[in-house]
């Protein structure tokens, strides 16, 4: 099969014949392809980044966690799935044995594994699920490839985050900070339940974006003291705020844009400036009461409240997409994430 490689970190990733996965269980799928998202977890694999995590690929390697597809071949111990049916892949996998896969939360599993980080992944036409009973979520017809590939990874990522884990209420104010695939997302949800939100980011044209996707209110973080602007804009500050980029300069930002007993989601992972070390004014979280909450994933469970959402069109996931392209192209859409000129969410679809 044609396969976007990682061969070396950080240098120019190759399309190159690789072998078609085979079943190396019973019980795992093979899915074709349809559709992968170009996320920018990929762009920190690709770095080289969260070694101070544990995580470090082996070489060459074939990334892509966020995919959507057709079924092509089913171990003779998978009962839940049949040829030709289509589904997308939940990027987190839980073992199913541990104390938080038995409560529900395979999304923290004891021993977690993931799409493309794990085994190979969405870059190529094919790929080997493993455990596909537990590991796979059936995609209705309504859906399109195209916007279930991000259903994958951020778009759930962020569902989980606004809706269960800061559990965002109508009439709340909202400020999300960084406007990639996943604060993108977090805008829609939250705006969808009812918040009012505040969009912050450097590029102008993923801040459009955002208002197009229910944002009230935007702020070029270029144009000075971003807390201070959220302050006046909401009278005190934020119910919840949200980091879906990772960095110093949004997390901190978030934070300090709460107004007192405020939630701040952090979602955003760091990369190498950072190697997951960030100064918060811990005084004013202690004497203001406020909360950090850290969200991962989503458990597989949550899928069905998601996926009607998405059904009944309250959610459009589609509507982050503004770019498809084909396996000479993804490269370097991938390459160029670390400079933020991108806008929106770009999707593999043609190999």
């Amino acid at each position: 099969m044609k396969a976007l490689v990682l061969t070396g970190f950080q240098e120019k990733l190759e399309v190159l014949d690789m072998p078609d996965p085979t079943l190396k269980s019973q019980r795992d799928v093979i899915v074709r392809v349809e559709a992968n998202g170009i996320c920018r977890s990929d762009w920190h694999l690709w770095m080289g980044d969260w070694d101070w995590i544990g995580l470090k690929l082996e070489l060459p390697h074939i990334m892509g966690h966020e995919f959507a597809g057709v079924v092509e071949a089913v171990g003779s111990e998978v009962s839940r799935y049949r040829v030709g049916d289509r589904v997308l892949v939940p990027h987190a996998h839980g073992d199913g044995t541990c104390e938080y896969c038995l409560n529900g939360q395979q999304n923290v599993c004891e021993h977690v594994s993931f799409a493309g980080t794990n085994y190979w992944g969405g870059y190529g036409r094919y790929v080997a699920v493993p455990d596909g009973d537990r590991n796979l979520i059936r995609l209705p017809e309504s859906v399109d490839f195209d916007s279930a590939a991000g259903l994958g990874c951020r778009f759930m990522t962020a569902f989980h985050g606004v809706v269960d884990q800061v559990a965002v209420r109508p009439g709340e104010w909202v400020s999300v900070h960084g406007c990639g695939g996943v604060g993108l997302s977090a805008i829609h949800i939250a705006a969808a339940s009812g918040a009012h939100v505040i969009a912050v980011d450097i590029n102008e044209d993923a801040l459009a974006l955002a208002r197009s996707l229910g944002a009230v209110a935007t702020i070029n973080a270029k144009s000075g003291d971003v807390p201070a602007q959220i302050r006046e804009l909401t009278g005190g500050g934020v119910h919840v705020s949200v980091d879906a980029l990772g960095i110093a300069a949004t997390c901190q930002a978030a934070v300090n844009s709460l107004r007192k007993r405020g939630r701040m989601l952090q979602v955003g992972m760091t990369s190498n400036a950072e190697a997951g070390m960030i100064a918060l004014p811990i005084d004013n979280i202690v004497l203001q009461e406020l909360r950090i909450i850290g969200s991962a994933n989503m458990p597989v469970g949550r899928y069905p409240d998601m996926m009607r959402m998405v059904e009944n069109d309250v959610l459009r996931p589609g509507d982050l997409i503004t770019r498809r392209v084909g396996l000479d192209e993804a490269g370097d859409v991938l390459s160029t994430m670390g400079e933020y000129r991108g806008t929106g969410v770009s999707v593999l679809n043609r190999w």
